[in-house]
Order: C-alpha cells, then sequence, then structure tokens
C-alpha cells in the first residue's frame, strides 16, 4: 500500500548502468531501497531489482526490438500518477537517464504535473565500453573531443547529424544504437572526410558476462557487425584512440 494522497510522493530518475550490478552508483542503491514502486527497463540485470523493499511494486516498462511493454507517453502518465498517488517511484534506466534514455521527457512530465524530482546518474555504455577494452576516449596526443551521437532516431532513420563537423573534430565519437544502421552512419562519415581507415570496434552487450566486440575499420566494421549479426545492445566506438584497444595491443604483441 502506498502512502495517503495527502503525503505527495516523489520519483527519482536511477541511472542503472550499463548491466553490471557492480557499476551502480550508492546513491542509485539507496534510492532504489526506499522505493515504493520501481519501474525498470528492459536492459536491468534482474538482481538489481532483488536491492527493492519485498514490498515494493516492480513494473516492466522495458522497450524491445519490435515489443515495448509501454510506449513512452504511457510511461510518463504511470509514473506521475503514482507519485501523485503518494508513493516515491524509482524510473531505473539502462546507462545515464540523461543519455539518450528519454529521461528529459519523463522529467518534463514531473515538472508539469508539480512532483517533485531528482536525477541519480549513471554509467553511460560508452564509458563501459571503453574501460572494459581499455579504450582512453579521450587523449592528449590523439582526441581531444568526444561526441555522442545516435545511430536510430525516433523515426528509426539516421537522424541529420553534422557529419562534416563530426569528420573535421579529431575526436573520438560514441554511436548508440547504431548496430543496425552503421552502414550509414559510416557512409556518411566517409563522404564528410573522415578516412574509411579510421579504426572502429563495435562493443555488444558492455560491462555484462555475455560481453563480445569487434575491431575493424570504419569502411569495414559495417560488413563485420552484419555478419556477426549481432543482436544485443551495441556501441560503436570510432576514432584513433580505438587503436590503443588492449585487445589491439595484445595482437600487436602476439604478432612480434
Amino acid at each position: 500500500m502506498f502512502a495517503s494522497p495527502r503525503n505527495k510522493g516523489s520519483a527519482t530518475l536511477v541511472g542503472a548502468g550499463p548491466g553490471d550490478p557492480d557499476l551502480l552508483t550508492l546513491r542509485a542503491v539507496k534510492a532504489i531501497q526506499r522505493a515504493d514502486a520501481v519501474l525498470y527497463d528492459a536492459l536491468i540485470d534482474p538482481s538489481i531489482l532483488d536491492l527493492a523493499r519485498p514490498d515494493a511494486r516492480r513494473i516492466d516498462v522495458g522497450k524491445r526490438c519490435g515489443r515495448h511493454a509501454m510506449n513512452q507517453a504511457a510511461i510518463n502518465r504511470l509514473i506521475v500518477t503514482l507519485a501523485q498517488s503518494g508513493a516515491h517511484v524509482v524510473r531505473l534506466k539502462g546507462g545515464d537517464p540523461f543519455v539518450f534514455g528519454r529521461g528529459g521527457e519523463e522529467l518534463d512530465s514531473l515538472r508539469a504535473a508539480g512532483v517533485p524530482v531528482e536525477v541519480v546518474p549513471g554509467v553511460t555504455a560508452a564509458c563501459a565500453a571503453a574501460a572494459s577494452l581499455q579504450i582512453p576516449l579521450t587523449h592528449r596526443d590523439v582526441a581531444r573531443s568526444l561526441h555522442f551521437v545516435t545511430g536510430h532516431g525516433s523515426d528509426g532513420a539516421v537522424p541529420a547529424h553534422d557529419w562534416r563537423a563530426l569528420a573535421a573534430s579529431g575526436g573520438t565519437i560514441a554511436a548508440y544504437m547504431a548496430s543496425k544502421t552503421l552502414r550509414s552512419v559510416a557512409t556518411s562519415l566517409i563522404e564528410a572526410g573522415l578516412p574509411g581507415s579510421t579504426p572502429a570496434v563495435a562493443v555488444e552487450n558492455a560491462s555484462r558476462p555475455n560481453e563480445s566486440f569487434l575491431h575493424g575499420t570504419l569502411a569495414t566494421l559495417p560488413d563485420l557487425l552484419e555478419a556477426d549479426r549481432h543482436d544485443g545492445p551495441t556501441m560503436v566506438l570510432i576514432g584513433a584512440v580505438v587503436a590503443l584497444s588492449r585487445a589491439m595491443q595484445v595482437n600487436v604483441a602476439l604478432a612480434a
């Protein structure tokens, strides 16, 4: 049972990180432990839900390829309704709530309804993938900027990024949700002037026990990824820093 509606509820948007429960922040754990209701994404590790109180409601609102447990507008309404009933609601989101996680839309709905809300940041997939392969996302010798882009817009197509600016930046590009659109992303970057020989890596299920990765170049990685048939959440890192990957260094050492 939730508190009386006279006792004002609240909401917390919590970043659960890329999957490994060990990457939860202490603040995230505390938020989950005090929740009356937890609305969670499809990619949340089940053990994270065990942190909630036994009497807390657990509601699956995850979006999976081809199937949504609940659309975004319905999720927004549910968070508001539960909070207005007096509940302390945790919206548990993969990665970071504000990095391609639609957290901004949920925040807008809560603010419009006058619901008190706080945000707990989480480890985003680009950082987890880079840490796992020991790829420095920035490096003062080869990459002085970092660009987060999405490979998948709301209409399913690749968004109209400023490809020339990205190609000319000389930085690292982290492409989220690009496994199905990488060929278009790569073509756009190459046509904008980024060499096809630029190192690139696709990391599937970053930080999880079933993590896997494919190294290539901007020109070759789309074919490699298509042949490998990745179907899990995949992060693509593009840039000179990818050549500093632990796996690539090991291969170089073995070849020597």
